[in-house]
């Protein structure tokens, strides 16, 4: 019997120190946190920590310090069972760090990062990897310049190959620069809300509609928008709507959208319909909400 291919994720890892806290301090004030811990954090790391607890076989693709600090996120990886084999790891740098504010109250987060300079994937990283492994390869939307040339490589493959590899893009940081050149690239494209009403839209369905031109045919287009749930534009043009699922309490927001996107990419890869995959996206968003961290997130039909 054949081994499982992979779903790999491409992006970033950093290690999220965290602190919740009863309310938003106030400007040079000093107070206690209730709690401090540090974790691993990353979009596109995340988001292979979510599909693996999902029962998918999932790879993350970066960069790596070779620092002390890094052994947290290498550990919660192989906590995971996600496979990092194929990172790129660099001495004498730090891994990139997010300090970040928990609002227990609300469940809202306040995140400053700082990249600490670590170099990010290179494309001759990426082009060492055996692409007949995989059948989903994810992109997060950062390092664009590279990341273009990548997706040039697994299109290259999908040409010369009968079992294409599915390919994702995420569009979070409309600041991003080039972002907007992985829309036409993903055969399903990841919208976030703070991209879309950056570039005019009001609500996800409007633009589902204003973004469609821009994908390659066939693609689905995704948009998520907060706890009023997510919209999918499926090939035939269809507009598919999953509400959000709001646990008892929301007490951690952070990597709610990393979540949804795993959830989406693991029912895709599994065959399920874009309704359902959406709705299993929401689900596990919802529950992630209800707890800290992303350890023990299941779907639980």
């Amino acid at each position: 019997m054949a081994a499982e291919k992979r779903m790999l994720f491409v992006g970033l890892s950093c290690l999220d120190i965290i602190n919740v806290h009863d309310h938003y301090p106030e400007e040079d004030t000093d107070s206690r946190s209730t709690e401090q811990f540090f974790n691993r954090g990353g979009n596109a790391s995340n988001t292979a920590v979510v599909a693996s607890q999902l029962g998918g076989c999932a790879e993350y693709i970066g960069t790596i310090a070779s620092h002390i600090l890094s052994e947290i996120i290498k550990e919660d990886l192989n906590k995971h069972q996600v496979k990092f084999e194929n990172c790129s790891f660099h001495d004498d740098y730090r891994p990139p760090t997010s300090c970040v504010i928990l609002n227990s109250t609300n469940g809202l987060r306040t995140i400053l990062h700082a990249n600490n300079s670590l170099p990010e994937l290179s494309v001759a990283d990426f082009s060492k990897i055996n692409l007949a492994q995989y059948s989903w390869i994810h992109f997060e939307g950062r390092n664009i310049p590279n990341v273009l040339k990548m997706i040039e490589l697994v299109e290259n493959y999908n040409s010369m190959n009968d079992d294409d590899i599915k390919v994702s893009v995420e569009l979070e940081k409309s600041k991003t620069s080039d972002i907007e050149k992985l829309l036409s690239l993903g055969h399903v494209v990841f919208v976030s809300k703070e991209y879309v009403m950056n570039r005019g839209y009001t609500t996800s369905e409007s633009a589902l509609h204003g973004l469609h031109d821009g994908l390659r045919k066939g693609a689905v287009l995704i948009c998520a928008w907060g706890s009023s749930g997510a919209w999918g534009r499926g090939v035939d043009g269809t507009i598919y709507h999953a509400p959000a699922y709001k646990p008892e309490k929301v007490v951690d927001t952070l990597g709610a959208g990393d979540t949804f996107n795993a959830g989406v990419i693991w029912a895709l890869n599994r065959g399920r319909v874009l309704s359902d995959a959406l709705n299993v996206g929401c689900k596990i968003a919802g529950r992630k909400c209800g707890m800290y961290g992303l350890s023990g997130i299941e779907e639980n039909e």
